[in-house]
């Protein structure tokens, strides 16, 4: 994994000392050389049982976690960028099953940084939700 984070010795590390991704149960992975979010299924993510589907809240959190951790890795930092706002796009039922994020940096300047984040669970070509977020940069 490329050097980041610097208080920490991995992502998963600091994601260990977020007591709500530690919650849900979010884990990092390298792939080509960039973090991805990994979360495994929980019965405790579920929201709507009858489907089951993953809890709407639960797919924000663990994007809002991604894209604040993804930051945190690109700019090397242990200053946590406060987000200013986020819109998610819920595109499909989030079924009983693990859930990946990848995170994307669109645009970043000295103060403010836009990030994309994208979630699918079997295929990636079919994301179940997207994201967009701005942050304040320490």
């Amino acid at each position: 994994m490329a050097e980041g984070i610097a208080c920490f010795a991995s992502i998963n590390e600091a994601l260990g000392k977020i007591p709500y991704a530690k919650l849900l149960g979010i884990q990092a992975i390298e792939r080509h050389g960039q973090p991805q979010f990994y979360l495994p299924f929980a019965e405790h993510n579920i929201g709507n049982v009858l489907l089951p589907a993953i809890h709407g809240g639960v797919i924000g959190g663990f994007l809002e976690n991604a894209a604040v951790l993804h930051l945190m890795w690109a700019q090397e930092s242990s200053g946590i960028p406060r987000i200013v706002d986020f819109s998610i796009d819920y595109l499909r039922s989030a079924r009983a099953l693990d859930l990946h994020a990848r995170c994307e940096i669109v645009r970043q300047g000295k103060r403010v940084a836009n990030v994309l984040m994208t979630a699918w669970q079997d295929d990636e070509t079919q994301p179940v939700a997207t994201a967009r977020a701005h942050f304040l940069l320490s």
